[in-house]
């Protein structure tokens, strides 16, 4: 007797678990958008470690964009947002593109521009200047899919690293080895 309570109670707790599982992938499944949040920060290189590291201010009016590709890597969506004066963006992108439905795992995000007339050298932490591609989503409640990525940062000109490759440094030859030069 006490076997068959627990295989009973083992069984509609499975049931429940289920139940709320389909409910939570089919959350989203109704929604016509989904939703790329993040925060664009200046940092400034020629603050000390910590001020550099802990101290990034928000970006007022810099944009991102979102590009959405189709399954033969053409572009079918791009959208975009300025950030409010916390450095936030929050793009909507449409789930549906010429009756298709979109795939936003080939979305990327990326930055565009910084209306900061010294903070205006994108860089590639967190993947901003390059892009960064969605994954899975971060919130899935009712009627919104929202993928919430980290903070993208933008630096002064004197902390970029300048480009020192040249075109011949990509054959494998080395140019100043064979000059003579140190």
């Amino acid at each position: 007797m006490r076997n068959m309570l627990t295989n009973i109670l083992l069984m509609v707790l499975a049931s429940s678990l289920l139940l709320e599982c389909s409910a939570d992938a089919a959350a989203g499944e109704d929604t016509q958008v989904f939703h790329v949040a993040g925060k664009v920060l200046c940092q400034d290189c020629a603050q000390g470690w910590n001020e550099w590291v802990n101290g990034a201010n928000p970006i007022k009016g810099s944009k991102v964009s979102v590009t959405c590709l189709d399954e033969r890597s053409r572009v079918v969506q791009y959208a975009s947002d300025l950030t409010d004066d916390a450095g936030d963006f929050d793009v909507t992108c449409n789930k549906y593109v010429n009756g298709k439905k979109l795939n936003p795992q080939n979305c990327f995000l990326r930055l565009v521009s910084s209306p900061d007339p010294v903070c205006n050298i994108a860089t590639n932490f967190a993947g901003g200047k390059s892009g960064v591609n969605l994954h899975r989503p971060t919130v899935v409640y009712r009627d919104m899919v929202k993928y919430v990525l980290g903070s993208f940062y933008y630096t002064t000109p004197m902390c970029d690293e300048p480009d020192t490759t040249t075109p011949d440094d990509q054959d494998g030859d080395d140019d100043a080895a064979e000059q003579g030069n140190y």
